[in-house]
């Protein structure tokens, strides 16, 4: 008893020694000397194309660089002139949100990404922490703030270039489409849901498709350099073939707490795992290996007729990695 009411003191000292240094730094002000300083230097805004950034597993209540790193967020989308943000699921660690209300809304994401250029669109998808709280609130979240985007479970954008280049964005829940989840009783609400029905949508969503450039975004990796390495064949084998079968250009997934580019060889889709918004955890090189680095991070894509560019950046603004994707017929 002793002890545990010596470490409440501790833990209520610690708490306030907290609080009062946030009061004294005071809020980041975001200025032109902050841009003067806080710049990364060979990031360019894609002329007549397209710039957003993509992260995944990130709302730790501000924890593990996630502040760090969604400060270097706005500094790119400053920098890029970016159009908006995609998030790869794994939003709220570790048991998703409650409700609308729920006060991580605020203290993992409205708190957290305060940069005037983050307020752009936030397209988001769900991840398998996200599965483990109230997944429909974050849906519902849609109507409520002015920036998330999740209009369903699965959905589609297309966007028109000012090149005369198109870009089809398909959206999945990849959650019920992984067979790993089957069994598991913290899953049992993918397990109530038609997979078939949402793998259908996707066929169709990409055949009637004649976009430049099709990229398809889900929470679950078909391959990993990290600590799922040799664990991704369920979910690799209900989705590679519709994304090959169907010329996807690239595939940006999260799960994994890192900064991946993988290409198997004879693959034609580009395979990118961005879900460094936080924790990050140790990864090593496979046969499948074009880059992997355990830093926390984000991801920066940008688009136009010729071809698809797609950066890595540091917690520290650092460029850790890029790779252009070209397009023959351009």
């Amino acid at each position: 008893m002793f002890l545990n009411r010596c470490n409440a003191i501790v833990c209520g000292l610690l708490c306030v020694l907290s609080s009062l240094a946030l009061a004294q730094s005071g809020p980041q002000v975001y200025d032109e000397a902050h841009y003067q300083q806080h710049h990364i230097k060979q990031l360019q805004e894609t002329p007549e194309g397209l710039d957003f950034l993509v992260l995944g597993d990130w709302g730790r209540n501000g924890h593990y660089q996630q502040r760090q790193v969604a400060m270097w967020m706005d500094v790119a989308m400053q920098k890029l002139d970016g159009d908006f943000i995609v998030t790869t699921g794994d939003n709220f660690y570790s048991n998703g949100v409650a409700s609308v209300n729920d006060p991580y809304w605020q203290s993992s994401f409205e708190h957290i990404y305060q940069g005037p250029h983050l307020f752009e669109d936030w397209y988001a998808i769900l991840g398998n922490h996200d599965y483990r709280g109230n997944w429909q609130a974050q849906i519902d979240y849609t109507h409520v703030s002015r920036r998330w985007q999740m209009p369903a479970q699965y959905y589609a954008k297309n966007i028109a270039l000012e090149d005369g280049a198109s870009v089809l964005m398909v959206f999945l829940d990849t959650n019920p489409l992984n067979p790993e989840y089957q069994h598991e009783a913290k899953y049992a609400a993918t397990q109530q849901q038609d997979a078939s029905k949402q793998l259908a949508w996707l066929k169709h969503q990409l055949a009637n498709s004649n976009a430049t450039w099709k990229v398809v975004i889900g929470h679950h990796p078909l391959y990993s350099s990290g600590k799922r390495y040799g664990k991704t064949s369920g979910i690799r084998g209900v989705l590679e073939p519709i994304l090959e079968g169907h010329q996807v250009d690239a595939y940006f997934a999260g799960h994994e707490h890192d900064l991946q580019h993988n290409q198997p060889e004879g693959t034609r889709v580009a395979h990118f795992v961005s879900g460094a918004g936080s924790e990050v955890r140790p990864v090593a090189q496979r046969e499948f290996t074009k880059f992997a680095i355990s830093q926390a991070g984000f991801a920066t894509v940008g688009i136009d007729k010729a071809q698809m560019n797609v950066r890595f950046i540091s917690a520290e603004g650092k460029l850790l990695y890029q790779y252009k994707i070209k397009k023959d017929n351009s």
